[in-house]
């Protein structure tokens, strides 16, 4: 199994006919994903040649649905677009919306993340400023790299784009259920705890990786949620230890205000539940090793 994305998800892709939607649409088809078409209201009835493989470019959303089943789509539109983009996915109802795109007003992911709450929540959001989500050798949906894992238990869910790479690679030989990049801007939609639970009632996920990083007090809510409800192993590693207070690295979620989001803090946190934390991602998968081992026999 994984979690929310398999073999069997059918995806399109809003803004496949850009610039990097459709470079990205390309390598999702070579990695095994089903992707059934795109959506780019401009480009309606249109369709683009992947190596082959012609996809229907579609008006809407719902249009694209009707036509095709479609239950996942991956957003690769301009910032000052996505919003827009994000509420016809949500209105349209589709089950899962993944936000690839970088530099969305707050205002704007907390709109669409309200929006979705006053719709029922049918639509599961991952994002905004992620990687994606990939279930390996079942599907790929956003801008992962499909050739750096294996189909495998572990599951991983991270805020860090880079650092899920890396913990992917680090970890190949053993292999990953589902690996979902959450982003790490102020406002997202699905969270830490979101993906720890889902990750807990997965039979075939034995292993629990979790990247966090500075800022906020996702990590530490999501140890307090672990302490109650998580029962498989989870180690831990916190990206940040030595970020300058007040500065914002990298995310604009990322950013230290007194002792407040601190590596440490968020390091004892998960600690004192029984989370393993690694000073490095070589250490954090070294210590998954040690924990796959108890429940893998």
């Amino acid at each position: 199994m994984a979690i929310w994305l398999n073999q069997d998800s059918k995806v399109i892709v809003q803004g496949m006919t850009g610039t990097e939607g459709s470079k990205h649409t390309a390598r999702m088809l070579r990695a095994g994903t089903r992707v059934v078409g795109g959506v780019n209201v401009r480009k309606a009835g249109r369709s683009v040649d992947f190596d082959g493989m012609v996809l229907p470019v579609f008006g809407t959303v719902a249009e694209a649905m009707a036509e095709t089943g479609a239950d996942v789509t991956v957003v690769f539109v301009p910032p000052r677009f996505t919003k827009g983009a994000v509420v016809e996915a949500i209105d349209a109802a589709i089950p899962l919306a993944v936000i690839i795109t970088e530099g969305i007003p707050v205002h704007d992911s907390t709109w669409f993340w309200a929006h979705a709450s006053a719709k029922g929540n049918q639509t599961r959001i991952i994002g905004p400023n992620c990687p994606g989500i990939a279930s390996p050798g079942k599907s790929n949906a956003g801008i992962i790299p499909a050739d750096i894992t294996t189909p495998g238990r572990i599951g991983l869910v991270s805020k860090s784009g880079t650092l899920t790479y890396q913990m992917m690679y680090e970890l190949r030989d053993l292999g990953f259920s589902t690996a979902v990049g959450i982003g790490g801007d102020p406002v997202i939609g699905t969270t830490h705890i979101d993906a720890l639970q889902a990750f807990q009632d997965d039979p075939d996920t034995d292993a629990i990786v979790m990247i966090g990083e500075i800022g906020g007090d996702a990590e530490e809510r999501a140890a307090a949620y672990i302490e109650q409800h998580i029962t498989k192993p989870v180690v831990g590693y916190v990206a940040g230890f030595t970020a300058p207070e007040g500065k914002t690295m990298g995310h604009a979620g990322a950013i230290v205000s007194g002792s407040a989001g601190t590596a440490q803090a968020k390091k004892e946190a998960l600690e004192k539940v029984g989370v393993r934390v690694g000073k490095t991602p070589t250490e954090t998968a070294r210590l998954l090793r040690e924990a796959f081992a108890t429940v893998s026999g």
